[in-house]
C-alpha cells in the first residue's frame, strides 16, 4: 500500500506487521529524487498497481500553485524488496533509474494520479496521464511536456519502456487531465470479430476505445477545430480531438434555453450570468475575460471508472455536469505572493489559485446560482449504459437526490431523484446489477443493467466516493458487495467505515 504523504509499505497480511526486508524496514521514501515536493504540492492519491512482481507508483502534483513543482515520474519497484527496478521520467526519458547526484527528475512534468491497469498477458502497464504545472498556461510547457500531457499511456511493466500513447487534448489548458484507469475488453469490430481493447472515460465527457496493443482508435475521433483566447505566446492547439464514435455524455453545448433555477429569480440571473461569459463548446479556452468551461475541470466523467458486463457488451459510466467559470488576471509579482494557495489540497482548486512563475494568476469557480445550485438544467450526474455493438447508449438514468444536500449546505431531505454530480466508480455484476455508492447522498444502490431502474438502496453512515467491490465467501459461498464509506465530496459528513451488504 501506500500513503498520502508518498510512502510505499509492505505490511504482513497475516499480521500487520512491517516487513523488514522490504526497503527500509518495510517502506520506501517516494519523495526521493524529486527535489523540493512538500506536502501537499505532492501526494499519492491512488493504490499502488501489482504488475507481476513488480509494484508500480505515480503521484500527484498540485493544481495551478506554480510553475516549478515536483515533476510526474512514475517507478517500478520490486514487490519483495522494495528495490526500484524503474522509472519513467515524461520530461527526460534518459532517466531510467535514480537521477545522478544532485539532480533531480524533470520538474514540474504531467503525472499519473489517479489509478491505473496491468494486462498480464502482454506485460503492460496502462495509465492515465494529466497535465503539466500549471494546468491552465502552457507557455511554459516543453515538447515533453505537450507529448505526454493528458493521454493515455502504456509501458512495459518489466522495463518501464514507452510502448505507446493516445493523447486526448491537445496543449490541456482545462485540466481536463485522463482522471480513470481503463477497463479491458474484448470489442466487437463487426463480422463476428474482437480486438483486445481498452475503454476509458475523460474529464471532457469522451469515452475512447483503443486497440490494447497499438494505442490505436477503433472508434471514430475527429479533431475538431478550436478557438484560442489571447493569452500572449500561448501555444493555442487550434484542433482538438472528439471521440464521435462513442456517444458524448453530458458534453452540451449549452443555450440560453439551458439556464435553469429553483425559482425564477437565481434562473433570471442564471441567464444573466451566461450571456455574461465567452462560451465556445466544449474547448472554450481561459482567457482574461470571464469564460465558461462546461464540462468544468470536476467532469464530465472523473476518479473511479468505468464498468462493464462482457456478456451482454455494456459499458457503464457515471458522470457529472458542474460548468466552471474561469478567468485569469496579469499579477505583479508581489500581487501573486500573497495570492491564496487554493490549488494546493486535494479535490478543491476553486477560488483564486497564484499560477506563481507565469504573468497571471487565475480565479475559477463552479458555474451556480444565487442559491448555490447549478444554473443549467437538471440532471447534474447520470449513469449511462452504451452498448460495444451499436455504440449507442442503451439508457441514461440520473443517479442521486438532494436528500442530504442542497442550497448554501443545508440538506433539504427530500428523496427526488433529479440527479446529483457523482464521484466513485460503479460494479456491473452476472447478475444483471450495477452498484453505484458515489452519489451525494448517502446510499449504495443496485439498477437493473438491462433497464437501469433502480431495484434497491442500502443506507450509508456518511457519503463514499469508493468503488463497490464484490467477493464470495470461501466457506459459504453467499456473496457480498462491500464499499467503504469516508464522505461524500460536498459534505461535511465524515467517517471511515467499511461496509459490506449480502446479496440474497
Amino acid at each position: 500500500m501506500n500513503t498520502i504523504n508518498a510512502q510505499l509499505v509492505a505490511l504482513d497480511a497475516d499480521t500487520g506487521k512491517f516487513c523488514a526486508d522490504f526497503g527500509t524496514n518495510g517502506r520506501v521514501d517516494l519523495k526521493a529524487g524529486l527535489g523540493n515536493a512538500p506536502d501537499p504540492q505532492y501526494q499519492l492519491t491512488a493504490a499502488p498497481t501489482l504488475a507481476g512482481t513488480t509494484v508500480v507508483v505515480g503521484g500527484r502534483v498540485a493544481d495551478n500553485v506554480q510553475v516549478d513543482m515536483p515533476g510526474g515520474v512514475v517507478r517500478g519497484f520490486d514487490v519483495i524488496t522494495g528495490k526500484m527496478r524503474w522509472a519513467f521520467d515524461p520530461g527526460n526519458p534518459q532517466i531510467t533509474g535514480a537521477p545522478a547526484p544532485g539532480q533531480t527528475y524533470a520538474r514540474s512534468t504531467p503525472n499519473v494520479w489517479s489509478a491505473m491497469s496491468y494486462d498480464a498477458a502482454s506485460n503492460t502497464v496502462f495509465m492515465p496521464v494529466g497535465s503539466a504545472s500549471v494546468d491552465l498556461y502552457g507557455v511554459t510547457r516543453s515538447a515533453l511536456d505537450h507529448e505526454y500531457g493528458a493521454s493515455m499511456l502504456a509501458l512495459d511493466a518489466s522495463t518501464g519502456r514507452r510502448k505507446w500513447r493516445f493523447q486526448t487534448v491537445h496543449n490541456d489548458l482545462w485540466d481536463f487531465d485522463v482522471p480513470m484507469q481503463p477497463s479491458f475488453v474484448d470489442f466487437p469490430v463487426g463480422k463476428g470479430r474482437t480486438v483486445p481493447a481498452l475503454v476509458f472515460g475523460t474529464k471532457a465527457g469522451q469515452l475512447y476505445v483503443l486497440d490494447r496493443a497499438t494505442g490505436k482508435p477503433l472508434t471514430q475521433v475527429d479533431n475538431v477545430p478550436v478557438k484560442g483566447a489571447g493569452i500572449p505566446n500561448e501555444p493555442y492547439a487550434l484542433t482538438q480531438p472528439k471521440s464521435v464514435g462513442m456517444p458524448q455524455i453530458g458534453v452540451g453545448p449549452l443555450t440560453e434555453s439551458d439556464m435553469w433555477g429553483a425559482t425564477p429569480f437565481d434562473q433570471l440571473l442564471c441567464r444573466i450570468a451566461f450571456k455574461s461569459m465567452r462560451y465556445e463548446g466544449l474547448y472554450t479556452a481561459p482567457g482574461t475575460d470571464k469564460s465558461l468551461s462546461f464540462p468544468g475541470s470536476l467532469g464530465g466523467m472523473n476518479w473511479g471508472g468505468l464498468s462493464v458486463d462482457p456478456v451482454s457488451k455494456t459499458i457503464f459510466a457515471n458522470d457529472m455536469r458542474l460548468g466552471l467559470w474561469v478567468q485569469m488576471f496579469p499579477q505583479t509579482r508581489e500581487q501573486q505572493a500573497i495570492v491564496s494557495k487554493g490549488g494546493e489540497a486535494t479535490n478543491t482548486g476553486m477560488g483564486s489559485v497564484p499560477m506563481k512563475g507565469t504573468p497571471y494568476a487565475v480565479t475559477k469557480d463552479r458555474f451556480l446560482s444565487a442559491l448555490g445550485i447549478p444554473c443549467q438544467a437538471p440532471p447534474y450526474g447520470t449513469m449511462t449504459a452504451i452498448d460495444m455493438a451499436t455504440r449507442k447508449i442503451k439508457w441514461q438514468v440520473p443517479v442521486g437526490t438532494v436528500q442530504d444536500t442542497g442550497p448554501f449546505g443545508f440538506r433539504m431531505g427530500l428523496p427526488i431523484p433529479i440527479g446529483m454530480p457523482t464521484l466513485g466508480g460503479t460494479l456491473a455484476t452476472q447478475g444483471g446489477l450495477v452498484f453505484i455508492a458515489g452519489t451525494q447522498d448517502f446510499y449504495l444502490r443496485a439498477f437493473n443493467a438491462a433497464t437501469g431502474k433502480e431495484l434497491w438502496k442500502g443506507r450509508l453512515p456518511v457519503g463514499s466516493q469508493g468503488g463497490p467491490m464484490s467477493y464470495k465467501s470461501p466457506r459459504t459461498g453467499k456473496q457480498y458487495v462491500v464499499v467503504t464509506a469516508g464522505g461524500a465530496r460536498q459534505s461535511p459528513d465524515r467517517g471511515d467505515y467499511v461496509v459490506a451488504y449480502a446479496l440474497p
